[in-house]
């Protein structure tokens, strides 16, 4: 997009820039493939330039513009370097005063965006290149950290909810042994452990 900065700080743009000036373009979507290809805000100036004795600028609505009905224009403009401010958002609808040539394509349609969706996609990480973005081997580290403290976690978890049923194993055969009087061989082991952990620990 062929543009450049008036003295007020605003973008003056060449329609369809020096390669599909405004004229009958060679497919009936060029006009449009340029605007769809270019993002415009309020503020801007749109410049065209062509031959005033065979050509002219016609501003218009949504339905003149797909009918290609030129008696009605919001605005004609017929001088050779035609300047229109785009001064809201939203779609601005543009086709050639010359008769058959709106037919052929000579017809422009720019969307003009917002001043919040023009900062917005301008400051939208999605826009930025993939070759800005972090690099594939502190990625891959980031996340192998992240995994290693994730079953590290884990594994403790898993310690502590063990020796948590230890001790309220201990705790139940100690409970039996004095009330029934009787333990399996193993529950004997256990008991006997239990009572030297507590002796030593009181002793302690």
């Amino acid at each position: 997009m062929e543009n450049r900065e008036n003295i007020w700080g605003r973008r003056e743009i060449l329609v369809g820039s020096n390669q599909i000036p405004w004229k009958v373009p060679p497919c009936n979507q060029s006009l449009n493939q340029w605007a769809e290809e270019n993002r415009f805000k309020v503020g801007d100036i749109l410049i065209w330039k062509y031959d005033p004795k065979k050509d002219s600028v016609l501003e218009v609505t949504k339905e003149d513009y797909d009918c290609c009905n030129t008696s009605k224009p919001i605005k004609e403009c017929k001088e050779n370097n035609t300047k229109i401010e785009l001064n809201h958002s939203g779609p601005f609808y543009f086709i050639s005063g010359a008769k058959g040539n709106c037919e052929k394509g000579e017809k422009l349609e720019v969307v003009v965006l917002s001043e919040i969706h023009w900062h917005r996609d301008n400051n939208n990480p999605a826009s930025v290149p993939a070759s800005a973005s972090a690099p594939a081997g502190i990625t891959a580290d980031a996340h192998g950290l992240k995994g290693g403290i994730l079953g590290a976690l884990l594994g403790l978890g898993t310690l502590i909810v063990r020796c948590f049923e230890k001790e309220m194993k201990k705790c139940w055969l100690f409970y039996n042994s004095n009330r029934l009087g009787f333990l399996s061989d193993e529950d004997e082991w256990l008991s006997k452990e239990i009572t030297f952990g507590w002796k030593n620990n009181y002793n302690n």
